[in-house]
């Protein structure tokens, strides 16, 4: 993108107050929104029109299948285009549907708006978690198992919560949200396929983690990349 060139955006949600909200959001994260509608089929054609570089794409609970539908379809009108899911349930069933279909960030609409313009910042700087899509960047990883894939900020998370940090505490060393805290320990706990912080825990003693040198985060001064990012789980 040339510089000086804003990012292009479209959103889509039922609820025309949401529509505004997160057009006045994605203006203060440098997007230009083209166009916006309340009608998922109308998304797809402007998703033809406007080959955009994001879609916000409001999922209600009540939406079922066909809103993730709709989300594949958006991705096949226009491959180029990142899709930020804003949805108002953290089933994981439907975060998990919603990543199959091409989205690449889910996030609940009980954020602040701080926090979703963060997560589409992060959605083009690399830093926030991807489903497994063509976007799916490359991370810097870590000692840890070979088929898992852990960012810094995941492994510097873990380490701290495994010494015994409550989420509050991290949420204070990080300069982040207790929501954006809850999110990495939830990617953390699908990545390493287990249920809670005690098997996290675990899984960081037996890779050695727990052994490496604290984070720079421990210093509430210090330089910490990827200060805050948007929630998608509790």
């Amino acid at each position: 993108m040339a510089v000086g060139t804003k990012r292009r955006g479209v959103v889509c949600d039922a609820q025309p107050l949401w529509l505004d909200a997160v057009e006045r959001v994605l203006h203060d994260a440098g997007i230009e929104v083209e166009a916006s509608t309340t009608s998922a089929s109308d998304a797809v054609e402007l998703m033809r029109e406007h080959r955009p570089d994001l879609l916000v794409f409001g999922l209600s609970a009540n939406g079922g299948g066909e809103g993730i539908e709709t989300i594949r379809r958006c991705r096949e009108a226009s491959a180029g285009t990142r899709v930020v899911v804003l949805a108002d349930e953290d089933d994981p069933g439907r975060v998990e549907a919603a990543f199959q279909a091409g989205a690449i960030a889910y996030v609940l609409k009980t954020v602040e708006p701080a926090d979703l313009a963060s997560a589409v910042r992060q959605a083009f700087g690399h830093s926030v978690y991807f489903a497994g899509t063509p976007f799916r960047s490359q991370p810097e990883v870590t000692r840890q198992a070979p088929d898992v894939a852990l960012t810094r900020r995941e492994t510097e998370i873990l380490r701290l919560a495994a010494e015994g940090y409550s989420n509050g505490q991290l949420a204070r060393m990080l300069w982040v949200t207790e929501q954006t805290v809850k999110f990495h320990l939830s990617n953390i706990y699908r990545k390493l396929d287990v249920s809670n912080r005690t098997e996290a825990s675990r899984w960081a003693q037996v890779h050695g983690l727990l052994t490496s040198e604290r984070s720079e985060a421990e210093d509430p001064g210090a330089s910490v990349p990827w200060r805050t990012l948007a929630s998608s789980q509790t």
